[in-house]
């Protein structure tokens, strides 16, 4: 056994006893040479079945209920105002829209929806809405499926009213470090989302935050990112993998190549491993052949589709479950 074998195999062992890795040990992982990938991805699912149910996967689905029209200049997004993008913008859809996409939200198998909005702050009369909707689709429809809402920075009322209505999980994503965060948006700060998240907590919900990778980030961003949230104990990570939009900015960005977000992969769940890891966007065009691979270390897929683009085609989803023997999970937690 070589020193990089021992130090992966370790690090895990170190994991499973309940032991937090150092920043130190995190930027390793990232820079890990190819070769030790399979290893890698071994050992990371191991940690995976240590804390989790083994050979089980969560399906969850969005619906855009706001879209375009907004505020931010987040440079890697399609529903910014500043940029001219190929997209439909519209106000908050009916309250029967969004109950209407929990049903397609069952239909697919998925166990969470999540109603997402664009703009920097839900109204106070968006937020009643979006309310009323979770009222209808978790007490008089009784759907099996847990209702989530990202609407961006809301207040303590908000997020109370949000709870009584019987949502129990909030979305919001500081997408990468503070450090970072300047060259991507500017017209709010990385502090004011950490915040947020904090003020999710506080009030007894759940926390779902992810970050976007290939947006020209470091090795050093990415691991500033998942220990920000293992400090804040974010109970699910999304990971998204930049999908560069015509007339953005980030248009002509890079992006990371499949190897690459796999070791991103690895080193969120040896830094969170209590933590629920979903694969969002761009998990189709940049892990590739490698898919199965990274589903081995998450617990979830987003499927139906992202908020401005077409995701995979779920047959291909549920013949990757089968090929890994993986079950999907149907329980509804909450």
């Amino acid at each position: 056994m070589d020193s990089k074998e021992k130090f992966i195999i370790d690090l895990g062992e170190k994991v499973i006893q309940g032991e937090h890795i150092s920043r130190e040990e995190a930027l390793e992982v990232l820079r890990i040479p190819d070769e030790y990938i399979a290893l890698l991805v071994y050992i990371a699912q191991k940690v995976k079945n240590a804390f989790f149910p083994s050979n089980s996967v969560e399906f969850c689905s969005i619906i855009n209920a706001k879209s375009g029209a907004c505020s931010e200049d987040c440079k890697f997004c399609a529903q910014s105002k500043f940029y001219k993008t190929p997209i439909n913008i519209y106000s908050l859809v009916p309250k029967d829209e969004i109950v209407e996409g929990a049903y397609r939200g069952v239909e697919f198998g998925a166990n969470r929806y999540c109603v997402v909005l664009s703009g920097k702050k839900a109204t106070f009369q968006e937020v009643e809405k979006i309310a009323q909707a979770v009222e209808e689709i978790k007490h008089r429809e009784k759907l099996p499926i847990n209702v989530c809402v990202s609407a961006g920075t809301l207040d303590e009322e908000d997020l109370l009213r949000l709870k009584s209505a019987g949502v129990r999980r909030i979305n919001h994503n500081l997408e990468t470090s503070e450090r970072f965060f300047p060259n991507i948006v500017s017209t709010h700060t990385w502090r004011e989302r950490y915040e947020t998240i904090k003020r999710i907590k506080y009030v007894g919900l759940s926390a779902c935050c992810g970050g976007i990778f290939g947006m020209g980030e470091t090795d050093q961003d990415r691991v500033d990112l998942a220990l920000t949230y293992r400090e804040l104990g974010v109970d699910s990570i999304p990971l998204n993998f930049l999908m560069p939009i015509e007339g953005t900015p980030m248009q002509n960005a890079p992006g990371i190549g499949p190897l690459e977000a796999l070791k991103v992969i690895a080193m969120f769940r040896l830094t969170n491993p209590k933590a629920e890891l979903r694969l969002c966007g761009g998990r189709e065009q940049t892990l590739r052949d490698f898919h199965g691979m990274a589903v081995l270390m998450t617990n979830a897929m987003m499927v139906g589709g992202y908020l401005t683009r077409a995701g995979r085609d779920i047959k291909k989803d549920y013949q990757l479950l089968r090929d890994l023997k993986a079950e999907r999970l149907q329980k509804v937690l909450e």
